[in-house]
């Protein structure tokens, strides 16, 4: 299983946006589609207790959504998690 999770539907720009950002980085991710699939939008819910996606984990942490993976990007933060969760990184 990879050690990035997304809970993502088709549809939302900032799914595309963190998708993005994590390809850039060269970072696989199992990208756990919602709208096909109504049992994973309750276990994303019971997980993150949020309803709104995506809604990233690296590994048990949950990261948050989009903004909050790119705040912690900006701050120099996300590679450090990637690699504390295991996962090799692709640095800037």
């Amino acid at each position: 299983m990879p050690i990035v999770q997304m809970y993502t539907t088709a549809i939302c720009p900032y799914c595309v946006r963190a998708r993005r950002l994590l390809e850039h980085k060269g970072v696989e991710y199992e990208d756990i589609r919602i709208d096909r699939d109504r049992e994973q939008r309750k276990i994303m819910i019971q997980r993150s207790n949020r309803t709104t996606v995506p809604q990233i984990f690296i590994g048990e942490v949950h990261v948050g959504g989009y903004d909050d993976m790119a705040e912690l990007d900006a701050a120099g933060k996300l590679d450090p998690l990637l690699q504390q969760a295991g996962h090799g990184s692709g640095s800037q």
